[in-house]
C-alpha cells in the first residue's frame, strides 16, 4: 500500500488492487468517536474519493484495534448552547453522509468490532457493509438509552433498508445485534470470520453486485396507509415498557417516521429537528449523566495487574451456580463446588440454557460448558485465583468455610464472600490474614444485573479490594466500592422501601395501586411485584438481618406470614401476587383507589431517600454520584431521574426529611 494525503484523524492509502482504503484513527483517543472535526475531516476526503478516477472504490476500515466506530462524542451533548446549534450540526452531518452515499465509485464499510450509533449511520450511507462474524461485534442505533434517538439519518437510511418493523425493533430497543444477526435482517451485505473479512470488502468493491434493497414488503411497511396501523401498534408496544412523559425519544421516532416515511430530504430534516430538541430535555440530561457514572465504575482499578485464570465457587444455589456459570461464560475456569452431586446439577443445567440463549452456535456453547467443572471434593480450591463463597446467610457457617478455605489456597488468591448483608468484619474474625477477605456481592439474575458490589471491611487489604474490583470488570459488570456495613448500599436503601410498600397493604391499600404508582414514578417493576422476584424467604431473612443494626427496622406481619405459609413469592408460584408454572404473573381482581397515585410514590420514595442520605452521611460509598449509580444500575431507579440523590437535588432536598402520611 502506499500513503496519500493524511489528517489528524484520518488516513488514506492506496493498494496495488486500485482501492482506497480510509483508516479511522482518532488521534489521542483508545476508541473512534466522531465529533465535528472529524466529521469536517471526512467531508474533504470524500471529495478526494469524489474527484478520484484512478481507483475502483474506497473501503472505510477502523485504525484501532478495538472496534470500528463507537458512535459520537457524547461529551458534545453538553456544548450545544442551544437547539438551533444542535440541529444546524446534525444537519451538517446528514449533509456529509448524503455526499458519502452519493459518491460514484462504491464504498464498503468493513466493520470489526462495535459499529454503534453515528457509527452506523455511518455505514449505511456506505454501498455496502460487510462485517466480521464473531461474538466481540456488534451493531446498533442505542442512541435512545441517552434519551435522544439517531439525528444523522439512522431512522431514515434503517426502515429504508430492511423495512420498518425490524428497524424499529432495533432503533426503538437501543439493543445491538451481531454480525450474523445483520446480515440475516439484510442491513450487512455479508458476516464473515476475521480472516475472510479484507477479501469480503475487497470483493464489493471489485465486483460491485446489485447493492441490498428492501423486498417488496419490506417496502409496503414505510408507505403511508401502513405507516398509521403500524404506528399505533409501534406506540402500543411502548406503552408497555415506557411511558413517553419519561422517555419521549422512542415516541418521537415513531411520530416523525409515520409522518413524513423514509423517501425524500423532509425525514432527515424533522429527524435533526426532533434530535435537536431532545438534546436539551431533562430525560436526555440525565441519562447522560448516567452514561458518565457508567464510565467512571468502569474505569476503577484500571491500572491494578490482575490476571485470575481460575474461578472457584462453593454453593451451587441459584447465586452460586449462575456466578460461576456467568465466570465460564466470560472466560475463566470455573470449579463449581457443593456438598452433593444433585445440587450441581440444576447450576449446570442453568449453565447451558444461559449459553444457549446467548451463544446460539453449538460449539461457542460446548465451549463455554468445557470451562465449567462440577466440584464435589472441592479440589479446584487450591488451584484458584479467586474463591468465592455463595452459601446461606449464616455467619457460622461462613466463617468455618473461610478458614478451611483459608488452609488450602493459594497465598496469593482471594478469597470472596457473596454475602448480601453480613459485615466482612464478623466473617474474617475466624482468619490468620483477615486482609485476604473482600466481599464481591452479585445481584440476582447475575447474567443482566450490570452492578456488583464490591465490599471492603475495615481490615481487608486496599489491594486486594483493587483486585476484586479488576475482576469484576474482567466478568463485564460494573464495580461499585462500598465499606462493609450491615445490608452494604444496595440492601441498605431497597429494604426500607419494600418493607413501607408492604406496611401500606397492612393500612388497606390494594397491591396493584402501590405497584402502579411506583411504575408511574418511572421505576422498572413496582415493590409489591419486585418483593415477590426477589424471594420473600430472602426479603425476610434480610429485614431481620438489618433490625439487629437498626431496630427500628419495622417488619411486617404480612410477610411473616406469606414465609411460614410457604408463599414465597415467583419461585413457589404464589407471594403477595399468584404466578403460573412459567413465572408469569397471574393478573390480580382489580381495586379502585381513589386517592392521588402521587401520595404512595412520595411516600414510598422518601424512605429510600431518607436512608441515601444515612448511606452517604456514614461513609457506605465515597459520594452521592456513587449512590446514584448502586440504585440505578443494581436496582433499576428510574434512570431518567438520575438516581435518587440527583433526584432529592432537583427537589431542592438536602437531608433526612419526614416520611409523608398518606
Amino acid at each position: 500500500m502506499s500513503k496519500m494525503q493524511t489528517y489528524k484523524h484520518w488516513r488514506i492509502e492506496s493498494s496495488v488492487d486500485e482501492i482506497l482504503w480510509v483508516y479511522f484513527d482518532k488521534q489521542n483517543a483508545s476508541a473512534n468517536t466522531i465529533d465535528k472535526e472529524v466529521m469536517e475531516e471526512f467531508s474533504l476526503i470524500i471529495d478526494v474519493l469524489s474527484g478520484d478516477k484512478n481507483h475502483k472504490g474506497a473501503i472505510i476500515a477502523s485504525g484501532k484495534k478495538n472496534g470500528f466506530i463507537a458512535g459520537a462524542d457524547i461529551a458534545q451533548f453538553s456544548k450545544f448552547k442551544d437547539i438551533d446549534e444542535a440541529v444546524s450540526l446534525l444537519r451538517e452531518g446528514q449533509a456529509i453522509f448524503s455526499k458519502l452515499e452519493a459518491l460514484r465509485m462504491p464504498v464498503v464499510a468493513m466493520i470489526e468490532g462495535f459499529c454503534v450509533g453515528g457509527g452506523l449511520e455511518l455505514a449505511l450511507a456506505c454501498h455496502y457493509r460487510v462485517a466480521e462474524d464473531g461474538p466481540k461485534t456488534r451493531l446498533g442505533l442505542p442512541e435512545v438509552n441517552l434519551g435522544v434517538h439517531p439525528g444523522w439519518g439512522g431512522t431514515v437510511r434503517l426502515p429504508r433498508l430492511i423495512g420498518a418493523p425490524e428497524a424499529m425493533n432495533l432503533i426503538l430497543s437501543g439493543h445491538t445485534v451481531t454480525g450474523k444477526v445483520a446480515a440475516k435482517l439484510g442491513f450487512v451485505d455479508a458476516a464473515v470470520p476475521k480472516r475472510h473479512l479484507v477479501t469480503a470488502a475487497k470483493y464489493y468493491v471489485l465486483q460491485h453486485p446489485k447493492r441490498h434493497e428492501a423486498t417488496l414488503l419490506q417496502n409496503l411497511t414505510n408507505a403511508k396507509g401502513v405507516r398509521t396501523v403500524l404506528a399505533q401498534y409501534f406506540r402500543h408496544t411502548l406503552r408497555k415498557k415506557v411511558s413517553p412523559l419519561h422517555y419521549p425519544s422512542r415516541f418521537d421516532v415513531v411520530a416523525n417516521w409515520e409522518r413524513f416515511g423514509v423517501r425524500g430530504e423532509e425525514p432527515f430534516e424533522k429527524e435533526a429537528r426532533s434530535c435537536g430538541k431532545l438534546f436539551f430535555s431533562d430525560t436526555a440530561e440525565n441519562l447522560v449523566r448516567i452514561f458518565y457514572l457508567q464510565e467512571r465504575l468502569k474505569g476503577l482499578a484500571k491500572d491494578t495487574q490482575f490476571s485470575p485464570q481460575h474461578i472457584h465457587v462453593i454453593g451451587a444455589g441459584t447465586m452460586g451456580g449462575d456466578i460461576a456459570a456467568w465466570c465460564a461464560f466470560q472466560g475463566f475456569q470455573v470449579t463449581l463446588q457443593d456438598r452433593e452431586a444433585k445440587m450441581l446439577a440444576p447450576a449446570i443445567k442453568r449453565a447451558y440454557k444461559l449459553c444457549k440463549d446467548k451463544l446460539k452456535e453449538p460449539y461457542l456453547i460446548q465451549k463455554v460448558m468445557d470451562r465449567l467443572t462440577p466440584d464435589v471434593e472441592g479440589y479446584g480450591m487450591s488451584r484458584a485465583d479467586v474463591i468465592i463463597e455463595a452459601i446461606y446467610e449464616d455467619l457460622t457457617a461462613k466463617q468455618e468455610l473461610f478458614k478451611k478455605a483459608e488452609s488450602l489456597a493459594k497465598p496469593e488468591a482471594i478469597l470472596a464472600t457473596n454475602t448480601s448483608s453480613i459485615p466482612l468484619d464478623e466473617i474474617n474474625t475466624v482468619l490468620k490474614n483477615p486482609g485476604r477477605l473482600v466481599g464481591i456481592h452479585f445481584f440476582n439474575p447475575v447474567a443482566k444485573m450490570q452492578l456488583v458490589e464490591v465490599v471492603q471491611g475495615s481490615r481487608t487489604d486496599p489491594s486486594v479490594a483493587n483486585k476484586a474490583i479488576s475482576f469484576v470488570r474482567k466478568l463485564d459488570k460494573l464495580p461499585l466500592p462500598v465499606k462493609s456495613s450491615p445490608g452494604f448500599l444496595v440492601n441498605r436503601i431497597l429494604m426500607p422501601y419494600l418493607l413501607e410498600a408492604v406496611h401500606l397493604l397492612d393500612q388497606g391499600i390494594p397491591m396493584t395501586a402501590i405497584d402502579k404508582a411506583m411504575l408511574e414514578f418511572g421505576m422498572p417493576m413496582g415493590p409489591i411485584t419486585l418483593a415477590d422476584t426477589v424471594g420473600l424467604d430472602i426479603c425476610l431473612s434480610v429485614a431481620k438481618h438489618l433490625q439487629q443494626y437498626f431496630p427500628g427496622t419495622e417488619i411486617p406481619q404480612k410477610l411473616v406470614t406469606l414465609v411460614e405459609q410457604g408463599k414465597l413469592g415467583r419461585k413457589t408460584g404464589e407471594g403477595f401476587y399468584r404466578y403460573k408454572k412459567d413465572g408469569t404473573q397471574i393478573k390480580p381482581s382489580n381495586v379502585d383507589y381513589a386517592k392521588p397515585l402521587q401520595d404512595i410514590s412520595e411516600r414510598l420514595v422518601t424512605c429510600m431517600l431518607n436512608e441515601a442520605f444515612a448511606c452517604l452521611h456514614e461513609g457506605v460509598v465515597t459520594d452521592a454520584d456513587l449512590i446514584d449509580a448502586g440504585m440505578i444500575f443494581g436496582t433499576g431507579f428510574a434512570p431518567f431521574r438520575g438516581g435518587p440523590m440527583h433526584y432529592a437535588k432537583t427537589l431542592g432536598i438536602k437531608e433526612n426529611v419526614e416520611v409523608p402520611a398518606i
